[in-house]
């Protein structure tokens, strides 16, 4: 079991963080975890560095308000999400948006963080350094994404259909049971995803060692068997998950299932220590974050 009991949700009011801020309540709510709500104004130095400009959150510095004018906009954001219920921390603080938000989240031990991928300043997409790329690559928990296109327009988030793109790596191990939880806090379902990414059945066999049809079978079958070990090892019974192996770019058949499913959320892993590119199936991941239309839960090993 991955223990969530504290979850963090940076917001800078618009939009995309309004329903980041929904999905955070609602699982603070499911986990009955502390849930604290953060927003990071821009600090006076911030208005002349390149991080004021497109495709990151500070906002000029004459644009700035007064801080506790901040406080009770975030506390009327909190309101009109319907978080009370869970009495949320709320935090105003001043500085670069990446640094506070991980600051607070070492200093507060948070277990989760959740981000919108669409900030007041209008970038679109993840880009070398926006704000949530940063969180994403330097975050010592979890964490997840929510789009634009995530808005749904419901109250309460969904998680009915849930996507866990699996390499059996410890990091994507540890998704797959945080994936079979949240299943089961929700009433939903988990297809637990392998692609393969190379293996062309046309390829001519006259002129290599092996036989490649023959090497293709054995390994499917291998790969068969190591994904309904990885789900038989995570507790899930078979009315919880469903095992789907693929043969395709990891990305776009992540992005075509979670499309045909529909998926209500992504969750995969990350691996080590040197940030985005060496997440599960390396640049992939970068891909699935940028062009998912639901929300990607990221979980390190």
């Amino acid at each position: 079991m991955i223990p969530i009991t504290h979850i963090l949700c940076a917001v800078d009011f618009s939009d995309t963080s309004h329903h980041a801020l929904r999905h955070a309540a609602a699982l603070a709510a499911w986990f009955r975890a502390r849930l604290t709500v953060l927003h990071v104004a821009a600090s006076p130095s911030d208005t002349f560095l390149p991080a004021a400009a497109p495709g990151d959150w500070a906002p000029a510095l004459s644009l700035t308000p007064p801080l506790d004018q901040v406080r009770e906009e975030l506390a009327r954001e909190v309101t009109r999400v319907g978080a009370d219920p869970v009495a949320p921390d709320l935090t105003v603080a001043v500085g670069r948006p990446h640094e506070v938000i991980l600051a607070e989240a070492l200093a507060r031990g948070a277990d989760l963080l959740v981000v919108g991928t669409h900030g007041r300043s209008g970038f679109h997409r993840l880009v070398l350094g926006s704000v949530a790329e940063k969180v994403l690559r330097l975050s010592p928990c979890p964490v997840l994404t929510v789009p634009p296109h995530a808005a749904g327009g419901v109250a309460v988030p969904s998680y009915r259909q849930i996507l866990c793109p699996i390499d059996f790596s410890a990091s994507s191990r540890r998704a797959l049971t945080l994936a079979v939880e949240l299943a089961h806090e929700a009433g939903g379902h988990v297809t637990v995803l392998h692609a393969l990414e190379y293996l062309d059945p046309e390829e001519p066999c006259e002129h290599v060692p092996i036989d490649i049809r023959a090497y293709r079978a054995h390994l499917l079958t291998h790969v068969r068997q190591r994904l309904h070990e990885a789900v038989t090892a995570s507790g899930a019974d078979a009315e919880t998950v469903t095992e789907a192996l693929a043969v395709n770019r990891a990305y776009q058949e992540i992005l075509d299932r979670a499309a045909s499913l529909p998926a209500d959320l992504i969750v995969m892993g990350t691996q080590g220590h040197g940030g985005i590119e060496l997440m599960l199936y390396g640049s992939n991941t970068q891909q699935v974050v940028r062009r998912a239309t639901c929300p990607v839960l990221a979980v390190r090993g």
